[in-house]
């Protein structure tokens, strides 16, 4: 197989040595690689995929606030992106270079990359063939918005919705966040080998990104990210993650030819992707809807995932009315 820039990569092992599954967590084919993935709710009630960032797994998607969607007449499937969680973890021979990846995506020159945003976007649409599913609303935050933004643009006839949060259309212009939060999203473990330390490392990175505005209880969080970490923890995806995004580049003509039911949300107080980052996704998607949280930083605290399944609920239902 190839990626961008012709770099040839294969598929490694998706499962960590003592994985720790979900009950109804499942493995199907899609687009030539494994992808884990969760349903929840009737399987024949109108479906909302859910798309989650950054070397995120599908767990950091809160159990409480997936009920709550199913709660709202929706099934409701989560999953791994390809070098996260359970899903395929992708094997690439070249020493990934990220600074360099990063000061070139944000001159304009091409980045060598395993694979861009669009064969994550591809994944999600094989997923949904491998479980016999024609249209979705799609919800992604961070990383997770890039890939549902490029599924709406790739796959257009699959969506029923967009839903872009904490997200950017790839313009860097308006995508440094604050130094302290770039700092914490490329340092490593203390001790990288070590999952209380990858933890310890987790909780320091949330603590920059939070949200202001929506403390999180420090117990809970450690737990959840614990659940994380003994699940299948996997920073070098992360590394992968983050070339595709530089090598994406600017994506802003392909947000322009979006003609799906759009609405983004993004935090007021966001450090790591800054508010001008959500302005200008919606700015390029025609019709967008934009939702500015005060408060609301980089993370899903119980307080905006309230906020947001309100937002989500309607921007969905209003969308399928359409339909």
């Amino acid at each position: 197989m190839s990626g961008a820039g012709g770099a040839s990569w294969q598929a490694g092992d998706a499962r960590p040595l003592d994985p720790v599954a979900l009950p109804g967590e499942a493995l199907v084919s899609a687009n030539g690689i494994e992808l884990c993935y969760q349903s929840l709710g009737d399987p024949e009630a109108p479906v909302i995929l859910l798309v989650m960032g950054l070397g995120m797994q599908l767990v950091a998607w809160p159990d409480a606030f997936c009920a709550r969607l199913v709660e709202a007449g929706f099934r409701v499937i989560r999953f791994d992106n390809r070098d996260a969680g359970r899903s395929t973890r992708l094997v690439w021979r070249r020493r990934p270079r990220l600074l360099l990846a990063i000061a070139k995506a944000v001159l304009g020159l091409p980045v060598r990359a395993p694979y861009r945003l669009a064969d994550m976007a591809d994944d999600a649409a094989g997923l949904l063939d491998a479980l016999h599913i024609e249209r979705v609303h799609v919800v992604g935050v961070s990383l997770g918005g890039m890939i549902a933004q490029c599924l709406a643009a790739r796959h257009p006839e699959r969506l029923l919705s967009l839903t872009s949060i904490m997200s950017t259309s790839g313009n860097w212009r308006v995508a440094f966040g604050k130094p302290a939060a770039m700092r914490q999203l490329f340092s490593r473990p203390a001790r990288p080998d070590d999952p209380a330390s990858q933890v310890d490392h987790l909780l320091r990175v949330f603590s920059i990104i939070g949200s202001p505005g929506f403390p999180t209880d420090p117990v809970e969080l450690r737990q959840q990210l614990e659940r994380a970490v003994d699940r299948a923890h996997y920073p070098r995806g992360q590394i992968h993650q983050l070339l595709a995004i530089a090598a994406a580049g600017d994506r802003r003509r392909e947000l322009a030819g979006i003609r799906v039911p759009t609405l983004v949300i993004h935090g007021a107080d966001d450090p790591l992707l800054p508010v001008a980052a959500g302005r200008d996704t919606a700015r390029y998607i025609a019709g967008a809807r934009l939702q500015i949280i005060p408060g609301m930083g980089h993370d899903l605290p119980p307080g905006v995932q309230t906020l947001l399944l309100e937002a989500i609920i309607g921007h969905c239902r209003a969308a399928s009315a359409g339909a």
